[in-house]
């Protein structure tokens, strides 16, 4: 059976970028890979073994396109109201919180926040099946 270990995305500006994710997720740096033309850095935290890689391309100067074909990295919060007040209060600019409960069922309370590079994350309240 196959095991989620990480997911990469490219960012413009590593420092930035590993700033947003700790406070934003209090993910840290497990693992930092410099080669010559690249650098990987692979954050995380203790909740989770699954890795997010920032792919930092030494060369670009301009932001990425993100395109029509991504969609988001989901994470989950034990409180989701806290979260949010605490993104606002660091100034983090999440968006709205929802409750989707199509035809009256609950199916996940959440708010997105972008990072610097425009990547969209949705924190998602740990319950039903975002346990």
């Amino acid at each position: 059976m196959a095991k989620n270990i990480h997911s990469m995305i490219r960012v413009l500006d590593e420092a930035r970028s590993v700033a947003f994710y700790e406070k934003a997720f209090g993910l840290k740096i497990a693992d930092r890979l410099d080669f010559t033309d690249f650098t990987l850095v692979y954050l995380s935290n203790e909740e989770s073994g699954f890795e997010l890689e920032l792919t930092v391309n030494k060369d670009r100067k301009d932001p990425y396109d993100l395109g029509d074909g991504y969609g988001h990295l989901a994470v989950s919060v034990a409180d989701l109201d806290a979260e949010h007040a605490r993104f606002e209060a660091e100034g983090l600019e999440p968006r709205k919180l929802v409750t989707f409960a199509p035809d009256g069922k609950l199916v996940g309370r959440f708010f997105f926040v972008a990072d610097p590079d425009g990547y969209q994350i949705e924190v998602l309240e740990r319950s039903g099946r975002f346990q």
